[in-house]
């Protein structure tokens, strides 16, 4: 924590945070310092007549205003105040400046507040909420954006929820659920809550909702910058897909790794890219985050990113609150197991918003019981050798392609082409092409066109979505990884599980790939092939579905995940990220140690810089348009090493890496954040996610340097020096409790201090 001893030092540090918000201290159109503000003498001449200030002992509410000064005023673009900042020496907790600090704001007309030691700035829109901790400054069109939709502002309502919307061409009923969600939201919004957690299964149209609701809250006038967090890059052409759909009135792009961002009301980004990039936006750029599949992203680096922007938080999950970890829900400021809004699966069956499945049944199951493999970070490659082999993968394909064909018109009586639309989940690359080779072996009238490897090593890998998902061919997708979550295909009449899946929420999200309704094709349901008995683990039947409070084999219940550090299937990591000392590249699935592979990629730049515009360009900061980005993509993503993002970030085990920060890193280029910078990110994500008072906030503020110096927090710390100078062992009692005391220091060591392996 910075020492403010002297009013210079504060100065130093507040002004090049106003710099870094778009302030220029300089420019007195935009910034005022040393106003006064007294009961016993008028301001300063040149500020009087700006503000029309008057000369009573009073607010006009009857505030008493002491003798003092308002260290900086922020003005408006016409000349009128918008915020004070309050400055306090380090030693001193911010929030305790609020009483000093309203009269000031109140006799010059700032309706908005700043409080801050430089370690911690406190926002208080004290008209509406209390202060609350933010990471940055706000910029003057943050503030004036502010400003502006208070004046506007409708009750939400006298918005009125639609019964029906168009999208992709046709028009959607506005489902029961999907209303009661947009009123519990209303509810939220008007209680001034600012997080918000929905959990809705798959296929039951979480990005529609969400669409739905950010046009009510921008026609009420209390949105009009909105940030869309996916992790997946399908995820985001789904999401901008339904934004352009729904939302087309307002303009909307997807911020890529490479580009400039631009000054339109609706982003769409990956959490990877915005990892790097988040410090391009003050805290109130947005008024609306949303995060999908937020169970992801609250821990670490990603954690880091949410927390960064303070505005209305709107989490989406499909995954049961039985499995989201107790940081989620405390993050979105929900009691544990308890989101604001949530719609039971078992309903969306019965109530027919989603399609039954049922098991194949007679089909070899490879993975007999007895045979378990216990350990979790076992080696995919060699789990494939021992389980699988040419007679073993060709009679799994044999077995499920003779069912589809028999199965595929009951399923979905108006599918003209058979077998409908199939997904194959495999092991590995490797596994993944001899799977699709049998496939087509066994239709050759299809010309190899009957099944398509979809992997990230598959240049063309967008265009083969986008045919399966419209074309007749191919009929049946064979993955490893990219299809797993988050792909939406309605035609999926089958799902074919040639993998072991132990991690419930996986095996759920995996599942819930064919649940979706098709009207057009007469879909009544879907038959899952599970040749390794991942169903009979979960204890899932269609008479009894799995929805994550089941039980596992012997009547155990599986239990919630548990921590990263576990290597557990958290849905951004890889279960193999870290314990595998291997790339697999290629269409055969080859396999390249990580060293080799980073060497190889790091020489490629290196030689490829000196002549590659493109390249050049990324090494020296220049933005790049969305074509030479693509450009780049697709040159890279070559035999004989396939360089592209996810066989990186396997590579270089950092699943929030993007394409051009591993060029950088090649380059030598990239600026690696300290670890004190890197943990102190860290903290104060941590710190806003919690519902801490000002006091318990400044306490933790100065144990973390003792974790920082020492790289976890032990209780004995509090009794030693220089905290037990403090009586930090004390103080610490009084503001939490002994109990929840040793808790909190608990979890700001896993989330804050202790490096995570997965």
């Amino acid at each position: 924590m910075r020492d403010f001893s002297t009013e210079a030092d504060a100065r130093i540090v507040i002004d090049d945070l106003l710099r870094q918000a778009g302030w220029n201290p300089a420019d007195r159109s935009q910034i005022l310092t040393e106003v006064f503000v007294s009961s016993r003498h008028e301001r300063v001449a040149e500020t009087q007549a700006e503000y029309g200030i008057r000369t009573s002992k009073q607010t006009p509410d009857g505030d008493e205003i002491p003798s003092g000064r308002a260290d900086y005023v922020l003005m408006d673009r016409r000349g009128r105040p918008l915020a004070i900042i309050e400055a306090k020496r380090s030693a001193i907790q911010p929030y305790t400046a609020k009483q000093q600090a309203l009269p000031y704001a109140k006799k010059i007309g700032a309706p908005f507040i700043f409080l801050t030691n430089g370690d911690l700035i406190y926002f208080w829109d004290y008209g509406n909420d209390d202060a609350r901790i933010v990471n940055s400054f706000f910029s003057r069109r943050d503030l004036e954006r502010l400003v502006e939709m208070r004046s506007t502002r409708k009750p939400l309502a006298t918005i009125e929820i639609p019964e029906y919307y168009i999208r992709q061409g046709e028009s959607r009923e506005v489902r029961p659920y999907q209303q009661d969600a947009m009123r519990a939201l209303d509810q939220a919004v008007e209680l001034g809550k600012r997080r918000f957690l929905i959990e809705l299964p798959t296929g039951t149209g979480k990005t529609d909702i969400v669409c739905l609701y950010l046009k009510r809250l921008i026609q009420a006038g209390r949105a009009e910058r909105i940030l869309f967090l996916v992790d997946r890059e399908q995820l985001a052409k789904q999401a901008l897909e339904a934004i352009q759909d729904i939302l087309n009135q307002y303009s909307s792009y997807w911020l890529r790794p490479g580009m400039v961002k631009q000054e339109q009301q609706i982003t769409v980004c990956l959490l990877q890219t915005m990892i790097g990039r988040y410090t391009e936006f003050t805290s109130g750029y947005f008024d609306v985050v949303i995060a999908d599949e937020c169970h992801r992203s609250i821990y670490g680096a990603w954690q880091t990113t949410l927390t960064h922007f303070d505005a209305f938080h709107i989490g989406l999950t499909a995954t049961p609150s039985a499995f989201i970890e107790r940081n989620t829900f405390q993050f979105y400021h929900c009691r544990d197991g308890q989101p604001d809004f949530a719609y039971p699966i078992r309903d969306a069956f019965i109530e027919g918003y989603l399609v039954p499945y049922k098991f194949a049944t007679g089909i070899t199951v490879l993975l007999a019981k007895g045979a378990e493999v216990d350990d979790e970070t076992y080696d995919p490659v060699e789990f494939e050798r021992k389980w699988t082999n040419e007679d073993t993968n060709r009679k799994m394909m044999e077995e499920f392609d003779r069912l589809a064909w028999e199965n595929y018109k009951k399923l979905a009586p108006n599918q003209n082409t058979g077998p409908g639309k199939a997904i194959v989940f495999a092991i590995t690359k490797h596994h993944a092409a001899r799977l699709a080779y049998y496939l087509n072996e066994l239709h050759p009238e299809c010309k190899d066109r009957y099944a398509e490897v979809i992997t990230s090593d598959v240049p063309n890998a967008d265009d083969l979505i986008r045919r399966f998902k419209r074309e007749e061919s191919p009929q049946v997708a064979v993955s490893v990884g990219m299809l797993d979550t988050g792909f939406d295909c309605r035609e999926v009449l089958h799902l074919v599980m040639c993998r072991r899946v132990r991690s419930p929420i996986l095996y759920q999200q995996m599942r819930g790939r064919g649940t979706r309704t098709a009207p057009h094709i007469g879909k009544q349901g879907f038959i899952i092939y599970d040749f390794f008995g991942n169903h009979e683990y979960f204890n899932d039947s269609d008479t009894d579905i799995f929805t994550g409070t089941g039980r596992g084999p012997g009547g155990t219940p599986p239990g919630p995940p548990k921590p990263p550090g576990d290597l557990i299937e958290l849905g951004l990591q890889d279960e193999w990220l870290h314990a595998v000392k291997y790339v697999e590249v290629g269409p055969q699935g080859e396999r390249v140690d990580k060293r080799d592979y980073i060497t190889n990629w790091e020489k490629t730049i290196q030689a490829a810089a000196r002549e590659d515009h493109i390249i050049r360009k990324v090494r020296d900061g220049e933005p790049l348009a969305p074509e030479e980005e693509e450009e780049l993509v697709n040159r890279l993503n070559k035999p004989e090493m396939y360089f592209n993002e996810d066989n990186l970030r396997r590579a270089y085990r950092q699943p929030g890496g993007n394409l051009l920060d591993f060029i950088k890193a090649a380059l030598g280029s990239l600026r690696i954040k300290s670890r004190e910078e890197e943990l102190t990110e860290n903290f104060h994500a941590w710190l806003v996610s919690k519902s801490l008072t000002p006091q318990q906030a400044q306490y933790l503020s100065l144990l973390k340097n003792r974790g920082i110096a020492s790289g976890k927090i032990e209780i004995e710390d509090l009794f030693s020096p220089p905290l037990s100078i403090l009586n930090a062992a004390g103080l610490g009692v009084e503001l939490f409790g002994e109990k929840e005391l040793k808790e909190i220091i608990e979890d700001m060591n896993s989330s804050v201090f202790q490096r995570k392996t997965a």
